[in-house]
């Protein structure tokens, strides 16, 4: 198991279009990946769930990815979240 930490940048927080571009970045791994916030825990696979969250700018995300291909799923996400959120 890996863990993530990841404070949210974008003053529009975890919108429509970084919440989308998250589940085609994950889509891929077989791994399971989770992201949890404050207001809640959501499959990173399912858009409506990240968008449940409703995570705004300053909120602390935690990124949690168990299964085989974790180590490479935990590095592209890294790399996105410092990117797009």
């Amino acid at each position: 198991m890996v863990e993530i930490k990841h404070v949210i940048n974008d003053p529009l927080g975890m919108h429509a279009r970084p919440a989308g571009m998250l589940v085609k970045a994950v889509a891929g791994y077989a791994s399971k990946i989770t992201v949890t916030a404050p207001t809640g825990t959501a499959d990173a696979k399912r858009l409506m769930a990240l968008m449940r969250l409703a995570a705004k700018q300053g909120m602390e995300l935690t990124v949690t990815i168990e299964g085989a291909d974790e180590a490479k799923a935990a590095e592209e996400l890294k790399a996105f979240l410092a990117a797009n959120l």
